[in-house]
């Protein structure tokens, strides 16, 4: 007699007349008479099993019968054909009648059904080790195994080696704020956990490892999104003596790869580039989704001295006017859904209004027509290619408010609309970003990408001369408008390292107390290297076409970094403050 531990997704015709032991959870349960059907779950499936008087004996079908749904099962039984089949399950032509039956642990009244359908995302975090028995998370979980797995083997082939870098590390600057780690042993000092490898790849570099790349958590204490967490999970990569092409190649290798792996899909072709400059002009976002039109036109010059205050003005100041096209929704946008779009542009995005032009068939119908001439108007119409049925929305303001405005209203009009296919894939690189960005608010120059990437070679004798708007050798993989993957190549000369501290306003004695270590290592022979990070949760978010970063996580934060299901963080003992010189000023409410 033949007995095997079947996964439960697996059995088939060809284990008919077979004695197997199966384990798992009750997923359903029903009684009809003197028989009771209960399907079996694993991760890999589901079988049905048939409890019979005819076959198994009275005290095993009762215990069948007393069964609570999730309790965790073992039985024993002969695989027999199914006589009514199942033709959604991989499954369905089999059952297994059983002869015996292990209660292993019976399971409490559960939260909630492993059948509901919009659950609450709070519930659903607070349990989440129930949550992941759902075939949806048990098949992300799947997924994101498989593209750890395909990842790692592209890696090897290619001759990379897995680096680990450290956890506990220095405090830099690197735009989030660092989660600090207080040092019991040095009182009053901090260790931060990494946002990134950064640092330490670049010094791998310099140490000989040619070819490294590591898939490493990360943490960045920073206000959270659908697609950002807390703590997430980084694939790090770094090549030294390539240049912009060789990075590009190697990485759309290992995009193809791992898409096909996940999706099943081919992306046989050469990911098309797009000048940073370009995507921000014509889309306002440096990750534009190309799955549809809907391009930002700028119509400064046309309204440059028109009657309408608030363009002339604006253009005056040094701000522009550019306008998107709505297609075929003149007769379906009422006012209320304009004023909730300039409410939209207002309240987010600081735009100080939203001004549009409805062209139906009755003529042009628009709050603005009176303060712009017939000329002014038809120039208008024609810049934005615009025809009967559509409704040209228009914003005016500064060069980012408009750039933000408009890209997010063209992403929202884009799904509402439903202008592109839910299914498609688009990848894109958005090459060679600015050097430096302004902060307004704190009214200084800081790094766009970090301050360790490489200027252009054209750009070098400006930079030197004292000129900020610098390109660099950077690259952006996006997909779908989402980025997931982006690098440079590194900046290798330390006289260049340092002028470009000084650039983002630090000192001889503030760059050294912050990056000593790593401006000293570049003393001793740096190669030229470059690489890239892939942000895992996010590019596997966009694979499977989820809305939210957490329904790829195993155990995510909510968007305040809370861990509901342990109920971190919690308030720890005034003795562990006492041991790392900490001084609590929280008062717990009475």
């Amino acid at each position: 007699m033949i007995y095997r531990n079947h996964n439960l997704g697996e059995l088939r015709k060809n284990n008919i007349g077979e004695k197997v032991i199966l384990s798992g959870w009750v997923a359903t349960k029903r009684d009809l008479g003197g028989l009771t059907f209960v399907d079996l779950r694993d991760r890999e499936g589901i079988t049905q099993i048939v409890f019979d008087t005819d076959v198994a004996s009275q005290e095993v079908v009762d215990k069948a019968q007393k069964l609570k749904t999730e309790s965790v099962i073992r039985i024993e039984g002969e695989v027999r054909e199914r006589y009514s089949k199942n033709v959604n399950i991989p499954t369905g032509e089999i059952e297994v009648f059983a002869t015996s039956i292990d209660i292993l642990n019976s399971c409490d009244t559960l939260p909630f059904q492993m059948t509901d359908e919009g659950l609450s995302e709070n519930i659903r975090l607070k349990y989440r080790y129930l949550d992941l028995r759902r075939e949806q998370m048990i098949n992300n979980l799947k997924k994101r195994h498989r593209m750890i797995m395909s990842i790692r083997n592209y890696m090897d082939e290619k001759g990379f080696l897995d680096v680990d870098t450290p956890l506990l590390t220095k405090s830099t600057p690197e735009g989030a704020r660092d989660f600090l780690v207080p040092s019991r042993t040095n009182g009053g000092q901090f260790y931060a956990l990494p946002q990134s490898p950064q640092l330490f790849k670049q010094l791998l570099m310099i140490a000989g490892v040619e070819k490294y790349f590591q898939i490493a958590k990360c943490f960045r204490d920073e206000d959270l999104r659908a697609d950002r967490q807390p703590e997430f999970t980084q694939l790090d990569i770094e090549m030294s003596f390539v240049e912009l092409e060789d990075v590009i190649t190697e990485i759309e290798g290992l995009a193809k790869r791992v898409f096909k792996q996940v999706t099943g899909q081919e992306a046989n072709y050469d990911f098309p580039r797009m000048e940073w400059k370009d995507a921000m002009d014509r889309f306002g976002s440096d990750k534009p989704d190309t799955r549809f039109g809907v391009e930002l036109k700028d119509i400064s010059e046309i309204v440059a001295n028109c009657g309408f205050k608030a363009f002339s003005s604006t253009i005056a100041d040094g701000g522009i006017v550019k306008a998107i096209v709505a297609p075929q929704v003149a007769d379906k946008f009422s006012r209320k859904i304009l004023d909730d779009y300039q409410e939209y542009v207002k309240r987010y995005f600081g735009a100080k209004g939203l001004a549009y032009i409805k062209l139906t068939k009755g003529g042009i119908n628009s709050p603005i027509a009176k303060f712009l001439t017939e000329e002014e108007m038809k120039a208008i119409i024609e810049k934005v290619e615009a025809n009967e049925g559509d409704v040209i929305l228009i914003v005016a303001d500064k060069v980012k408010v408009v750039r933000a405005a408009l890209g997010a209203l063209r992403l929202r009009i884009g799904k509402e609309l439903n202008l592109y296919d839910k299914n498609e894939f688009k990848f894109l690189w958005v090459v060679h970003f600015p050097m430096f960005e302004y902060d307004d608010e704190e009214q200084r120059y800081k790094a766009e990408h970090h301050p360790f990437t490489s200027i252009m070679e054209e750009d070098m004798p400006r930079f030197f001369e004292g000129d900020m708007d610098i390109r660099t050798n950077t690259y952006d993989l996006v997909l779908n408008g989402n980025e997931i993957g982006g690098g440079s190549i590194r900046i290798h000369n330390p006289q260049v390292q340092e002028k470009v501290f000084e650039k983002l306003g630090l000192t001889q004695e503030q760059a050294r107390e912050k990056f000593g270590f790593f401006i000293d290592a570049f003393k001793y022979g740096a190669p030229p290297h470059g690489g890239l990070a892939f942000g895992i949760d996010r590019w596997l978010m966009v694979m499977l076409g989820e809305n939210s970063i957490r329904d790829v996580i195993p155990f995510p934060k909510t968007n305040k970094g809370q861990c509901l299901m342990t109920e971190a963080p919690n308030i720890v003992e005034k003795e562990q403050l006492d041991e790392l010189f900490i001084v609590s000023t929280f008062k717990e409410e009475k």
